[in-house]
């Protein structure tokens, strides 16, 4: 069987309602970085469905023995937000996966090749086999910020199939790229936009998610 990308857009209500307000331009950037919050969470929720690893158990009720499923301790689970924008849907996966390692990696994009550089790298030089990881980035435009991203991840021993990305809006030609390099991939986003413009922003998207979460 052919592997090929898949792109989950949850129809949650709530996830409607905090990337209408994140979209509009008229959000002042503390409620902004509440939506970024909330998108985090609710799309960290999805993402997790199916891709935590579970043991069975038993627990003790006040009445009886019951079977049981506990999330596996023993599974390294990492959240690696693309700086600086990442950064904004991370507390929301962090409630969601308290106990998961946090990896930061610092990406810029030049802005007339639209390429990305990587200026911080807090990555280990080796995954433990089976870690799952789940990358948040907001935009999701040209892909190359996030192919670099996983280039240094699966560079380190990670399984592509282990992870999850969680962004806000995606765009048609980073998925087509993230589909040639990565071919059964998996994304969690809470809008797909068609149109990446001359300076590699998604229209209508919402502009740069880390100006507007930063207040900068």
């Amino acid at each position: 069987m052919t592997l090929q990308l898949r792109v989950y857009v949850p129809p949650h209500p709530l996830i409607k309602h905090w990337l209408a307000v994140a979209r509009d331009a008229a959000t002042p950037s503390v409620l902004f970085r509440t939506a970024m919050t909330e998108l985090g969470r609710w799309l960290t929720y999805e993402a997790a469905r199916e891709w935590l690893p579970t043991q069975e158990t038993t627990v003790d009720t006040p009445l009886a023995s019951c079977p049981a499923t506990l999330i596996d301790p023993s599974v390294p689970v990492a959240v690696v937000p693309i700086l600086r924008a990442g950064l904004g849907l991370l507390e929301g996966a962090q409630t969601l996966l308290p106990l998961a390692s946090i990896y930061h990696l610092g990406l810029e994009r030049n802005e007339e090749t639209l390429q990305p550089s990587c200026y911080l790298n807090k990555l280990p030089e080796k995954f433990p086999p089976q870690t799952r990881v789940l990358i948040t980035d907001p935009m999701l435009a040209t892909g190359g910020s996030m192919l670099k991203a996983l280039e240094e991840l699966t560079q380190r021993g990670v399984d592509p199939s282990l992870i999850r990305i969680v962004c806000v809006v995606a765009a048609h030609p980073a998925l087509q790229k993230l589909n040639t390099a990565y071919p059964g991939l998996i994304v969690y986003t809470a809008t797909i936009d068609g149109e990446v413009n001359s300076q590699g922003f998604i229209v209508p998207g919402l502009g740069d998610a880390g100006d507007r979460t930063f207040g900068t």
